[in-house]
């Protein structure tokens, strides 16, 4: 087996031959960390057995013009996108646990905010990174089964999916590649993150956050990342100019000692959707999986604070919650 059984390629300023590693950054803390954050840390806090989303499941339709871009919100890190006439889905999780044991691990505190048997088809999925909240293969097999959709992610994880699902049509690729789909282009940009599925391949697949672009539409879509002093934001702005729409992750966020370098909070989220020079954005990555330290309320409770420092009008940065759909244009 070779030392990386996901991915072998060149170097390049993100990947040594073995590691994949974000420039200038930080790589995420060690086992001893670990330890010491769930066994040492008493900051947790509590959260409900089940959390009601205020919002009905929504019943999307089957195709929307290509000049509509609608965002549903599934639940996490999962948005169901309608831009270019195309239906698009972000790192898809409808089980109820992220963990690669159906009996134990994080479990789901609200159901999704579509069912499963509605979602019309689906033409693309996009996988960020491999982390079980975000690539949930028993989730993925559902919908190749279902709709056979083309799937994109960056480097690596095609190796991972292949070998529960060995026939998904999936394209990967690296920091700064396109994929084009129709008339829809997919962008792979950089975010601060990390990569694992178990305890001996950290860093060994690469993550990546998003640029959709339809004709004049574009979504930055980050599924995690820490906010690396905005270096990320300010180069997808410099890069792409204006976004109509910024998905940003708002949770699992404390503790700040253990997660601060890969996980943003929502104050740091505030400043990142000024730095990208986004029209609108939408919150996720909270209320969901308690994975963290902080209470279910707590990403929504901090947002409204950091968009009052920003001076944000509260309407332009929504914490979206599962069935809740939001029409862009």
């Amino acid at each position: 087996m070779p030392k990386n059984p996901y991915y072998s390629g060149p170097r390049s300023n993100h990947f040594d031959g073995t590691y994949f590693f974000n420039p200038d950054g930080a790589a995420p803390l060690g086992f001893r960390h670990l330890l010491k954050w769930r066994f040492g840390d008493k900051t947790n806090q509590p959260w409900p057995e089940h959390a009601e989303s205020p919002y009905k499941n929504a019943k999307p339709d089957a195709k929307l013009p290509e000049d509509t871009l609608r965002l549903t919100m599934v639940g996490h890190a999962s948005f169901f996108i309608q831009m270019g006439g195309l239906n698009i889905l972000t790192d898809p999780v409808w089980s109820e646990r992220t963990s690669p044991f159906s009996f134990m691990g994080p479990k789901r505190r609200n159901k999704p905010g579509i069912d499963f048997d509605d979602l019309p088809q689906i033409d693309i999925v996009l996988i960020t990174h491999n982390h079980y909240d975000h690539m949930d293969l028993a989730t993925l097999k559902r919908l190749h089964e279902a709709h056979a959709p083309l799937l994109v992610t960056p480097l690596g994880n095609d190796t991972i999916i292949h070998n529960k699902i060995q026939d998904m049509n999936i394209k990967t690729g690296d920091w700064d590649d396109v994929i084009e789909f129709e008339e829809t282009k997919f962008h792979f940009e950089p975010c601060h993150h990390w990569s694992a599925r178990g305890t001996r391949d950290r860093r060994m697949a690469l993550w990546a956050a998003f640029v959709i672009e339809h004709a004049k539409t574009k979504i930055y879509h980050i599924g995690d990342t820490g906010f690396h002093d905005g270096i990320n934001y300010r180069a997808a702005s410099e890069k792409h100019g204006a976004f109509d729409l910024a998905i940003l992750p708002i949770g699992a966020y404390e503790p700040r000692w253990f997660m601060k370098d890969q996980h943003q909070n929502p104050f740091e989220a505030a400043k990142g959707f000024k730095l990208c020079n986004a029209k609108r954005a939408a919150g996720h990555h909270f209320g969901t999986f308690n994975l963290t330290n902080e209470s279910i309320e707590q990403p929504v409770k901090h947002l409204k604070e950091a968009l009052e420092l920003e001076n944000i009008d509260n309407d332009l940065f929504r914490p979206m919650r599962p069935g809740e759909v939001w029409d862009i244009l």
